[in-house]
């Protein structure tokens, strides 16, 4: 049955991999997010469940581990903060180009560089520009609240499994350490070795067995087939955007200014949205749920309607890019953000709003 608790995100997250049935977890700790594995620790869950628990000796271990595990089929979580998914990268490309389901977690911290412990969305590019080499992309989920944090984790092995690709749900170091109440679903069972067989074994590598050998890869040294290879993920990434788009609006129906942002910084522009709106100032929040596929439709229709969009960031403007492109610049489109650490106030939005569009 569902529970209810207390708890910071970072552990609600771990609590939901748990419960989710995922079989593996391969992690380095690494400040906002070391409680995903310490928790994980903690709990113990290859006696709940026989999910496997394993700090590797590094993080490209560690999304190495992940490369190895997903090819058998099985359900595997990996989490990390800004440099250790730098370190990651070239890993969870192979994972791309071979066609494999694992989900990513990134608790964003500030940067350059090791930068800061503190809360960022500078990660914004690396995430949603794929990253690390070659031509894919990653299904990416934005999550707002602690209960984003729990529920996210099985939404995202579902869309890995849908699509056989890695999904990286793009946090930050304000929510993996605030504190809510979250409801936490009921424990799945993991799915047996012979289920596993029976549903993946068309592609996966799960022993020997009464059929062809599969093989898993990234590398095609034949120029065509590594362009049909690229070809087939380019489909996919367009069904995602066809299928799997998710946004939320905000008072946007009679909104005359419109705010976007996601993560941490859409939770604080929607006091933002209060604010101005008692002051008589019509602002409408437009949250992207999914920074891949991004909402490109819906801010162009808005577009068409508003005066003035603010794009707002916890960095020195990445998503502005989007909304521009997105809007084909028919509206003016203006950046507000903090960085190094530094978390922006609903005040100090609405005054940028304000000074920016209406003066």
């Amino acid at each position: 049955m569902s529970e209810l608790k207390l708890m910071k995100g970072n552990e609600a997250l771990a609590e939901a991999a748990i419960r989710a049935g995922v079989d593996a977890y391969f992690g380095y700790p690494i400040t906002p997010q070391s409680e995903v594995i310490e928790y994980l620790m903690y709990e113990q869950p290859e006696k709940r469940t026989g999910m496997v628990v394993l700090q590797a000796e590094s993080e490209i271990a560690a999304i190495n581990m992940v490369y190895g595990a997903a090819s058998t089929g099985k359900r595997v979580l990996t989490s990390s903060s800004s440099p250790g998914i730098s370190l990651k990268l070239e890993g969870i490309s192979y994972i791309a180009g071979a066609e494999l389901p694992a989900v990513i977690v990134n608790v964003v911290r500030g940067g350059p560089g090791l930068g800061t412990i503190q809360p960022s969305q500078a990660d914004y590019f690396q995430s949603v520009k794929g990253g690390g080499h070659g031509d894919y992309k990653l299904y990416v989920l934005a999550p707002a609240s602690v209960q984003e944090m729990a529920d996210f984790v099985e939404d995202a092995f579902d869309i890995a499994f849908k699509y056989r690709a890695p999904v990286l749900i793009l946090s930050d170091g304000l929510i993996g350490q605030m504190m809510e109440k979250v409801t936490l679903k009921p424990q799945k069972e993991r799915m047996s070795n012979q289920e596993l067989i029976e549903k993946y074994g068309s592609w996966a590598v799960t022993g020997k067995t009464n059929r062809q050998r599969n093989i898993i890869t990234s590398l095609d040294l034949q120029s065509e087939k590594m362009e049909a290879r690229v070809h087939r993920l380019m489909a996919k990434y367009a069904q995602m955007e066809k299928e799997d788009l998710r946004f939320e609006k905000i008072a946007c129906d009679d909104a005359e200014y419109l705010i976007v942002a996601y993560g941490s910084s859409a939770r604080i522009a929607q006091k933002t949205v209060e604010l101005a709106r008692e002051k008589g100032i019509k602002v409408g929040l437009l949250r992207p749920i999914t920074l891949f596929p991004f909402p490109k439709k819906q801010l162009f229709e808005l577009a068409d309607q508003v005066k003035g969009i603010l794009s707002v960031e916890l960095n020195a403007g990445q998503m502005i890019e989007d909304v521009q492109i997105a809007t084909q610049f028919k509206v003016p489109v203006e950046h507000f953000g903090r960085t190094g650490g530094i978390i922006h106030t609903p005040e100090e939005i609405l005054e940028a709003l304000e000074q920016k569009f209406i003066k």
